[in-house]
């Protein structure tokens, strides 16, 4: 069905049919990621959407063109706010760090952190990265049947590596608990966000007291960590010897002072939340893309040959692996970690020629942008070729085309990491490992990161030397 344009000012903005009483509740519960495509399909770039009974019912205004999602994140950024239900309960599961904080909080705690993610000291953690990428590999050694998970392989490898940078030589202890305790409040924060209503947090029901119990486990490891390092031990997580953790500890100026031990702890859980899943999802997509496309496969594989040899990849290698970076922003488009991006408008205004009132919840999906016909042909064919310096001039696509880290003064403060260490494993991985996909296609949904509901099983094979 071809996409329909928006020309009319001011109108009211067309709603996806739904059943009475309870409007489009199934659809989403049951697979919300097709039911923002088919409303964009039927109905254009600004659609509503209704779900729930009377008197509990939610209302989303969704946002599917480029340029609409620049005017949300960027352009109009001020009017947008996260102050819907979802990110509060990530606030009282994970504190208020970077992703959940507003206004002055964000705005002192983003420059307290900024120097630390500049390019030069990211690029400093391209051995750990290494490190952990060739223990891993290494693991798969005796993998049964010569069959892997690629989903629940890089869900490890990401949550290893950035737990090695944020917490150094505590990397053990420290993955063990997360490991644990993550999934249990995820699933809670994401239950509790996409409820209509909500019991309190502290009746004694079972689901209450589980969600307690995994935050005070990891609380605790992370307060005794933060503790050893305010006590003056460091860990090594890098060439420098310092890890992130020892980092935001001594970050300070005249201006903004600094973290305090809670602050910490909530910055630590928001870049433990958010810096692992997605580039594990990264990664898994693209090893399993290039597992279906074995052509595709073996011409990145080449690249990695040609630059690295049989050394380990350094930072500056990224600039030399470029077909190798199609290949992840290809991924990253057609499996984008953050399929979905919700907002509050303070005030009315007009989006794609059409009303939004004031109070409303805006829903933005890069996994339906991401698949808009007027910016990407044949939308789900894998292709890295789109991303050629060359294809991209040609096809003039909006910058908000592709937004995987989002954008606007709230982009991802992690963006370089992850693209460095999506590079850097994905390389030594396709060095050592041939794969081929056991598992044609791979179900997933929407939770507070892109999840697969399902393996992403691949055979693999060493590469002989």
């Amino acid at each position: 069905m071809a996409v329909q344009t928006d020309t009319g000012i001011g109108t009211e903005i067309p709603a996806l049919a739904g059943v009475p009483l309870l409007g489009s509740l199934f659809d989403l519960r049951s697979n919300s990621l097709g039911t923002y495509l088919r409303a964009m399909h039927e109905h254009g770039d600004v659609v509503r959407i209704t779900a729930g009974p009377p008197g509990l019912r939610a209302e989303l205004h969704c946002v599917f063109s480029a340029e609409g999602a620049q005017q949300v994140l960027a352009s109009e950024s001020a009017n947008f706010r996260k102050d819907n239900p979802f990110y509060q309960e990530i606030r009282d599961s994970f504190g208020n760090g970077l992703l959940t904080s507003q206004d002055e909080d964000y705005l002192r705690q983003r420059r307290l952190v900024q120097p630390l993610f500049t390019k030069r000291r990211v690029d400093g953690y391209a051995d750990a990265v290494a490190a952990e990428t060739e223990t891993t590999v290494n693991s798969w050694g005796e993998a049964l049947d010569g069959v892997v998970d690629v989903s629940a392989e890089m869900m490890h490898l990401a949550l290893r590596a950035v737990t090695r940078i944020l917490f150094g030589t505590d990397v053990d202890a420290a993955v063990d608990v997360v490991d644990r305790c993550f999934p249990v409040i995820t699933e809670y924060a994401l239950r509790r966000g996409y409820s209509p209503a909500n019991i309190p947090r502290t009746w004694p029901t079972p689901g209450n007291r589980r969600a307690a119990a995994a935050m005070d486990e990891l609380y605790a490891v992370c307060d005794r960590i933060i503790a050893e390092r305010r006590g003056g031990r460091a860990g090594k997580a890098n060439g420098s010897g310092e890890d992130l953790l020892s980092l935001l500890a001594a970050a300070s100026d005249t201006q903004d002072g600094e973290f305090d031990a809670t602050e910490l702890r909530e910055q630590v859980l928001i870049f433990l939340l958010a810096g692992h899943e997605t580039t594990a999802t990264s990664l898994a997509f693209s090893l399993h893309l290039l597992a279906r496309h074995p052509e595709l496969q073996t011409r990145a594989r080449e690249e990695v040959s040609r630059v690295l040899g049989d050394r380990a990849p350094q930072a500056s290698d990224l600039d030399r692996l470029p077909y190798l970076t199609q290949v992840l922003k290809e991924a990253m488009r057609l499996y984008p970690a953050a399929p979905v991006i919700g907002r509050q408008a303070v005030a009315a205004c007009e989006i794609g020629g059409h009303t939004v009132p004031a109070g409303a919840t805006v829903i933005l999906a890069p996994w339906v942008t991401h698949r808009h016909p007027r910016y990407w042909p044949d939308p789900e064919r894998f292709d890295p070729e789109r991303f050629t310096p060359e294809a991209e001039a040609e096809a003039e696509r909006p910058r908000y085309a592709w937004f995987p880290f989002g954008g606007g003064p709230r982009a991802c403060i992690g963006q370089h990491f992850s693209m460095l260490e999506s590079v850097i494993a994905l390389a030594m991985i396709l060095r050592a490992y041939e794969f081929e996909a056991v598992d044609a296609e791979v179900p997933v949904s929407a939770g507070i990161t892109l999840q697969t509901d399902g393996p992403a099983r691949c055979r693999i094979r060493r590469v002989e030397p």
